[in-house]
């Protein structure tokens, strides 16, 4: 038994412990996840659009990660949704940037690695670039779209008359908290994983502009950037989203 399957093993089980049931159902949703990432890698290498694979396999996996973790239908469904239109939104923004940046491949510094391999695998970096970026935000959109949810349902459930206009403002209210938390987040787990490559700058005495210039650096970043504008838009979609189900529902009613 390794040391991944002991941690995999301890964290299911804080899961159930802590989540009960619907921990137990995220963790494997996690492991779904997994296996839904390692599909789009084997069917962009055998060649089939990275886009659209991108969409499929995004639209799937965000299912996995709002339904099996939130147990709340009323808060799933309009998370769900806005998570799908932000996705869509976001691919509007990361397809004309990643072109633009070309910051796609590899850099210098993957040269010692590479060598003696053959780059010509016959798949677009571009698209895989585009991939990446897309797969990498869905994490943060999911967990924002499903808090802002989340905390509209109870808002709804203690006071199910609230006035429309109140409640988008109470959501644009708990979007505000989760920005900042989130972009703490992002930019702690993005400095976390890149250390090591801070420190062989610094150690190699790499000048300002080289390190902002750098592809492993300004692609890290992107993706920091696209899953903080993601989070962003995630707050006004939600709180539109909830707001026109409880406006249907309140008319169905009358």
């Amino acid at each position: 038994m390794n040391t991944i399957t002991v941690l995999g093993l301890i964290l299911f089980g804080l899961m159930t412990l802590i989540g009960g049931k619907t921990g137990a159902t995220a963790f494997l949703s996690l492991l779904f996840n997994f296996g839904l990432l390692f599909l789009a890698v084997v069917l962009i290498s055998w060649g089939f659009p990275a886009m659209g694979v991108s969409l499929v396999i995004g639209t799937i996996i965000l299912a996995f990660t709002i339904f099996f973790g939130e147990a709340n239908e009323v808060a799933a469904k309009p998370a769900y949704m806005a998570a799908l239109i932000v996705m869509v939104i976001l691919v509007l923004i990361i397809f004309p940037v990643e072109n633009w940046i070309m910051a796609q491949g590899f850099s210098l510094e993957d040269s010692e690695d590479l060598e003696g391999m053959s780059l010509a695998i016959g798949v677009s970096f571009i698209g895989v670039a585009v991939t990446e970026a897309i797969l990498s935000t869905l994490g943060a959109i999911a967990e924002a779209a499903i808090a802002i949810a989340a905390g509209l349902s109870e808002i709804l459930a203690q006071h199910p008359q609230l006035p429309t206009k109140r409640l988008y403002i109470d959501g644009i209210s708990i979007g505000k908290q989760i920005i900042g938390t989130t972009f703490n987040t992002l930019f702690f787990g993005f400095f976390g994983g890149f250390l090591a490559l801070f420190i062989w700058f610094s150690g190699l005495h790499y000048s300002f502009g080289s390190v902002i210039n750098n592809k492993i650096f300004v692609a890290e970043v992107l993706m920091v950037l696209f899953s903080l504008i993601g989070v962003i838009l995630v707050v006004p979609v939600t709180t539109w989203v909830m707001t026109v189900q409880h406006r249907q529902q309140a008319k169905h009613n009358d």
